[in-house]
């Protein structure tokens, strides 16, 4: 795992990326002003309404920031943020392989996208094993989009709700009018870089539950090119030296594990983990 002190926040010379720091055009020191409104990757890219989020998972150790280092990495951002999961009593969403969850005061929900969605990798059983490695989920940040989703799987089967809760436009309370509840909620220090590799992301995250693991991530808009993020994240991997064969559990299995075995062994016998 990665050392606290290689991804903590006093030892890091980045900076939390707010509309703020981009205008001024300076480094701007970390900043404890939270109401500053954070960009996210997908609004740099332009499609921050839906995308699907192609990600593959790796194990970080001592020398993972000097080997970004000597690809070429830049280093975006360090930042600090806390996650909230929602789901039903009998986990609804969550056995669909469905997350709905707050983060920086912003609704997002992340849904497995369909099969005839995704392009499977070309060339060999070597490249179809890597691509196995990654995760591909429509990640959806528009509030309405995300009601009316997280309703259609509520009622089973892609129905729709005859009506939407009163409390829709609450962003606070939506959540209790469909019988949410928050089951995980944890706080992570990200650490982020760009690689040469167009559209990659490299991200380091340490959760507060004492887990660390790292992330190569590309955002596809809806209907992009999926194979060409699957033979980016492969090219990646490769330059960090990742083991070609390694599954790395993300951090809300590890969470759950911990935390609610009982949902963990749930989501195992659905194949959702």
């Amino acid at each position: 795992m990665l050392p606290n002190a290689q991804i903590g926040v006093s030892n890091c010379a980045c900076v939390k990326l707010n509309f703020a720091d981009v205008l001024a055009g300076g480094r701007g020191e970390l900043r404890r002003d939270r109401s500053a409104r954070q960009i996210s990757v997908a609004e740099l890219l332009g499609f921050e309404d839906m995308s699907v989020e192609v990600e593959r998972k790796f194990v970080c150790n001592a020398d993972t920031l000097k080997t970004l280092e000597e690809i070429g990495a830049v280093c975006l951002a360090q930042r600090e943020f806390k996650d909230q999961y929602f789901d039903s009593p009998t986990f609804d969403l969550t056995l669909r392989d469905v997350w709905l969850r707050k983060r920086k005061g912003c609704w997002e929900l992340k849904c497995p996208t369909s099969a005839g969605e995704t392009e499977e990798a070309s060339g060999g059983p070597s490249e179809a094993a890597a691509a196995a490695l990654c995760s591909r989920y429509r990640e959806i940040t528009d509030l309405p989009d995300i009601q009316q989703r997280v309703r259609e799987e509520l009622c089973g089967d892609g129905e729709r709700s005859a009506s939407p809760p009163a409390d829709d436009d609450d962003d606070e309370s939506w959540p209790s009018g469909m019988n949410l509840r928050c089951f995980a909620e944890f706080t992570t220090v990200r650490r982020s870089f760009a690689l040469e590799e167009d559209g990659v992301q490299v991200d380091l995250d340490q959760a507060d539950f004492g887990y660390s693991v790292g992330e190569i991530e590309v955002l596809v808009p809806e209907g992009g090119d999926v194979q060409s993020a699957l033979e980016k994240i492969g090219r990646t991997a490769q330059k960090l030296g990742v083991a070609s064969d390694q599954r790395v559990e993300g951090k809300m299995n590890v969470y759950l594990k911990r935390n609610h075995p009982e949902h963990y062994a749930r989501l195992l016998s659905a194949h959702v983990l």
